[in-house]
């Protein structure tokens, strides 16, 4: 049950998030990990995120081993002056945020819709969260692909759910999760690094 594994591991992020203690590297990537199980029910459409995604996260994963918090990830960066540098962890984490977010639109536009079609849905969260970051060919390729989404009953017999139970485990995503990403943009506008880039 991927949902309910991705749902309670962002709760007890929320936990840390909401109390303003630091968020561990390794239970953020840990989280982050099981939510790459859910881009690759997507499709092709969101093939491109996924792979994005993944890699981002697997180098989360790696600095885990040697950097606590989140906190001290991004001040290693800033202490560096290699935040926005292709490939540093700081950027990654960014970029993590905006899968993460993505699925938060998308599971709160899913919650609304009425219906079996994933593409309004889709459609609202890619132009919410990454069509602001992308140029013209990518949104044209995104636009396209989401001909190619599967249906929200397939979407639910891959991820093992039925209606009733999705829904639950997507309210506690959405409902957790925005504090988490609001806590990690705050890391970088506490430093006047902005999250826009």
């Amino acid at each position: 049950k991927p949902l309910k594994k991705i749902a309670d591991a962002f709760e007890g992020l929320n936990a840390s998030a909401s109390s303003k203690t630091s968020i561990e590297v390794d239970s953020f990537s840990y989280a982050c990990a099981q939510v790459s199980v859910l881009f690759g029910c997507l499709g092709m459409a969101f093939k491109f995120a996924e792979k994005d995604y993944t890699s981002k996260v697997e180098d989360l994963i790696v600095a885990s081993k040697s950097i606590s918090t989140l906190q001290s990830l991004v001040d290693l960066d800033v202490q560096h002056n290699s935040v926005r540098n292709g490939g540093s962890h700081s950027r990654n984490l960014l970029r993590v945020i905006r899968g993460l977010d993505m699925v938060r639109v998308l599971f709160e536009q899913i919650l609304l819709s009425q219906g079996n079609s994933l593409r309004d849905p889709a459609s609202v969260a890619y132009a919410k969260v990454f069509a602001p970051h992308h140029g013209w060919a990518i949104r044209k390729a995104v636009g396209a692909g989401l001909y190619a989404l599967p249906s929200k009953s397939q979407l639910l017999r891959k991820l093992n759910e039925d209606e009733a139970s999705a829904k639950v485990q997507m309210q506690k995503y959405v409902t957790s999760s925005g504090p988490v990403i609001r806590y990690v943009e705050e890391l970088f506008l506490s430093q006047e690094l902005g999250i826009d880039w």
